[in-house]
Parts: structure tokens; sequence; C-alpha cells
């Protein structure tokens, strides 16, 4: 059984270090903001196997941090959590949304309705590009 419910800033540091920067310390995966964040996580059975973090501000919201185990990829979960938070922010009264995108992920972004912008960085090697999206 599949369920998505909130979860503590906490629970989403192991996955995000794992799958986004296990180069790292698990120090780099946590955002200041973390304790100010709508946290949701996936749980296939009773395991925590994807995440993803929202912070809104008026009513724009940025995601961070969707991530999904190696072994749980490429089935669904991360499209299941980007259609829940986007519910989520439309019953909250936020209006548009956005995220830091991988560059080399903007189509997967794409089938959301999210447009790409023209922000660009680079962090750490990667390259990403800002998308937006409004509800």
């Amino acid at each position: 059984m599949i369920m998505i419910k909130p979860i503590r800033a906490e629970e989403t540091w192991p996955i995000r270090h794992r799958v986004m920067w296990p180069n790292e310390s698990l120090v780099y995966v946590k955002l200041k903001e973390d304790q100010d964040g709508h946290h949701f996580g996936l749980h296939v059975a009773d395991e925590l196997v994807a995440v993803v973090s929202l912070f809104p501000k008026g009513d724009s919201a940025q995601f961070r941090k969707l991530a999904t185990l190696k072994n749980h990829q490429k089935k669904g979960y991360g499209s299941a959590l980007i259609r829940h938070i986007l519910a989520y922010s439309s019953h909250n009264e936020i209006s548009s949304i956005w995220c830091n995108a991988r560059a080399e992920k903007q189509a997967f972004y794409r089938q959301f309705g999210f447009q790409t912008t023209s922000q660009t960085f680079i962090k750490n090697g990667q390259s990403y590009v800002t998308m937006e999206k409004t509800i």
C-alpha cells in the first residue's frame, strides 16, 4: 500500500543524502529553512521511500529536495509526490509553485505543466534551471 503523509524535516535527511549528495556530509542536505517547511513522505507499506519539501511564502511556494530511493525509482513515486504538493498548494491558496531543477530533469517537470525560466546556475558542478507553474 502506498501512502503520502506529512513527515518531520529530520525524516527527509537520510533519503536526501543517499539519493542527492551521497559524497557530501549529512549536514550538506539540511536546509536552514527546513523547520519552516512542509515535508511529505511517500511510504510503501511501512517504508519511507521518497520525500519532498515545500516552502510557502505568501501565495507562492518553492519545492525542494524531491528524492526517491534508488531501488524505488521509475515506479511513479516522484510523480505522485509532485501531484500531492500541487493539490496541497491549490487547497492552501498558493497560486504559483517553483523549483530549481537539475537541468537534465526538465522534461520530468514539464509533464506537470512547469515552464523553464531563464534563471540558471551551477552548484557542485551540477547545472540547474528554475522552473515554475501557475496553479
